[in-house]
């Protein structure tokens, strides 16, 4: 039904990732830097006196850390990192309050335009909200004691026990649909203003439900007057009755949406499949179709569907620190919950009992299954199983329905668990499992059923705008304005493309909306960091400036998205941010231990109407 690809992102008390629009990191008045000046044991005194010599002003002073902050003028700067009393001088980079995230797929279906078109976090006035209209969520219930669900207006729902959410799918989905506009976690694409009914097919496990279920939650959803019905679910088996009841919903003037399914392949998922039901794809960051997504002459329409970030009803925990440094990956599913300390030992692959007892034993991914490895483990005296991929990036593992361990055991990605079998063997490792059910929680996961959500939500944000419009004219609207994808016009990857709620409104508003002009102008884009040479800890300042070539002006309002890969090429950094009047913006975060040594590589892309996107690179170096 899904893939979960992220553990828990804690949103509000993150402090790794700082991004900024338009601000500069240092300043005191032109021509000076706020700056730490480390100084070597004993040597205060003297460090002070040079700092006094040159003009500084004095901010703090931190003797636990052997440092003080000063600002003094650029120039001396040279002469300070000269001293041989001074260890280091480093920028006082600013830090800003963190507070509510906006998923990358609600810009990508154009939700802010409609309702915050100026990016100022309120909500514009008399923007669409989706406040007049009901979408009905057919999942595993909504857990609305989320703390992002507050003020969102829950009209109620079927059967008993609808209000609550043990597996999470149904809570993510509707997160995506109406999570609320209040500094606090993320917001959905009609932000805290669609009505919801929630109808419970799904038990605690997520599994499966039967076609007559889905069509008696069909009906209570026109019972409860919803004018959308969102369904993140689907099955390969067509079902002639289930298809009428479909049909007479949307000849009562229902929308219906589901997901096209996650099987990769071209069988046509239901209800997705039957005419009268909007069939969604999933596409990733990149607009590009996910390798998951079902193809079919079927699907109608796309929208973002990989490492969707949304509400949880959990807080998941999953690592291993080894040498006071934590690495964070996954639970293996139906694995023990807990906690266990042991020298860390490489098993190779595991598939086979070893001399482990006590020990936390890393596995490589591949050969036999997930349980025969952490039951290798298990019977072998071992405290732990940590089980890393044998391809680049992170993965999620299971024990399978039905079986369980008396051991914690975790996935890693395969840099992580290389990292450690070459560095850390032998070393005492903790490995810490946990789950705190019920909790608000934010988790990114993969699939159809992430999709499914925001054509949910656009559909009622789009119709919020005017009631006397029909479910067709909705549907029309949505797949005459997509982004087109893919092949030219429709095809079984992309349907007509990526929605877009903006563009549908112009549709509906006035037809056919003209196309947007052509690029007539060259962006050009610099890349540079505040120094080349970096340390672990450090904080990682990186300046982009966007510059039309034409006129050698800055260009103002460019989006820009910047990844930075480390010496390994793991992406390290995702920042984005958007140019200020001169052109700039600029983006950092903090360098981790776990991220290595070695030569970083940062890529930039930026984007404006009436520009061709813009490339730029530079590197620095981690020592």
């Amino acid at each position: 039904m899904l893939k979960k690809v992220y553990k828990i992102i804690a949103l509000l008390i993150a402090l790794v990732f700082i991004v900024s629009v338009a601000q500069p990191a240092y300043t005191s008045n032109e021509g000076k830097m706020r700056v730490w000046v480390e100084f070597r044991p004993g040597q205060a005194a003297n460090v002070e006196k040079s700092l006094n010599a040159i003009g500084a002003e004095f901010h703090y002073r931190f003797d636990h850390l052997n440092s003080f902050v000063v600002t003094v003028p650029e120039t001396a700067l040279t002469g300070l990192r000269n001293n041989p009393n001074v260890l280091t001088v480093e920028e006082d980079a600013i830090r800003y309050a963190y507070g509510q995230e906006v998923p990358y797929g609600i810009d990508m279906v154009q939700a802010r335009d409609v309702w915050d078109a100026n990016r100022d976090d309120v909500i514009d006035p008399g923007a669409p909200t989706g406040a007049n209209r009901t979408v009905c969520i057919i999942d595993s219930g909504l857990w609305t004691a989320h703390e992002d669900f507050a003020g969102v207006n829950i009209l109620g729902g079927y059967p008993s026990g609808w209000d609550t959410d043990k597996c999470g799918h149904g809570t993510h989905v509707a997160g995506t649909i109406a999570a609320q506009m209040n500094s606090v976690g993320v917001v959905g694409v009609t932000p805290g203003g669609t009505n919801l009914y929630i109808v419970k097919v799904f038990g605690d496990n997520c599994s499966w439900t039967y076609s007559s279920t889905l069509a008696d939650a069909a009906n209570r959803c026109e019972a409860a007057g919803a004018d959308v019905i969102s369904m993140s679910l689907g099955g390969t088996n067509k079902n002639v009755i289930e298809e009428r009841a479909f049909n007479t919903l949307y000849n009562n003037g229902i929308l219906s949406v589901a997901a096209a399914g996650n099987d990769g392949n071209t069988a046509i998922s239901y209800p997705g499949g039957y005419a009268s039901v909007m069939s969604v794809a999933a596409i990733d960051k990149n607009m590009l179709v996910a390798t998951f997504s079902q193809q079919n002459s079927t699907v109608e329409i796309a929208a973002p569907g990989v490492d969707v970030l949304s509400t949880v009803p959990f807080i998941n925990k999953a690592e291993i620190t080894v040498d006071g440094v934590t690495y964070n990956g996954n639970q293996i599913e139906n694995a023990k919950f807990g906690t266990a300390t042991g020298n860390l030992i490489d098993g190779g692959l595991c598939n086979a009992t070893g001399g482990w007892a006590g020990k936390v034993v890393l596995c490589e991914r591949g050969v036999i299954s997930f349980y025969d490895k952490v039951m290798n483990v298990q019977n072998s005296g071992g405290v732990a199983a940590v089980i890393y991929n044998n391809a680049p990036g992170d993965f999620l593992g299971t024990l399978g329905e039905g079986y369980t361990s008396n051991i914690p055991a975790i996935s890693l990605s395969q840099e992580d668990g290389q990292s450690l079998v070459a560095n850390k063997l032998g070393i005492s490792a903790t490995v810490t499992t946990s789950s705190t059910i019920p909790a608000s929680g934010y988790e990114a996961w993969d699939g159809t059923s992430m999709a499914t959500p925001h054509v949910s939500g656009v559909a009622a944000l789009v119709w919020s705008a005017n009631p006397e419009w029909t479910n067709a004219q909705i549907r029309e609207a949505l797949t005459a304005s997509a982004l087109d994808l893919g092949a030219a016009g429709r095809d079984n990857a992309y349907g007509y493309g990526l929605v877009q709620a903006k563009a549908a409104l112009d549709y509906l508003a006035g037809g056919d909306p003209p196309p947007p002009p052509p690029p007539s102008g060259t962006m050009v884009l610099t890349v540079t960091t505040f120094k080349t040479v970096y340390a672990i800890n450090d904080t990682v300042e990186i300046t982009v400036t966007a510059n039309d070539s034409s006129t050698n002006s800055a260009i103002n309002g460019a989006n820009v998205n910047v990844v930075v890969k480390n010496a390994r090429g793991k992406t390290v950094a995702s920042l984005n941010g958007t140019t200020n009047t001169e052109g700039q913006v600029l983006l950092s975060f903090q360098l981790k231990v776990n991220m290595g040594k070695g030569e970083y590589k940062v890529s930039a892309i930026a984007n404006k109407e009436g520009y061709s996107e813009a490339t730029g690179t530079t590197t620095f170096t981690v020592q």
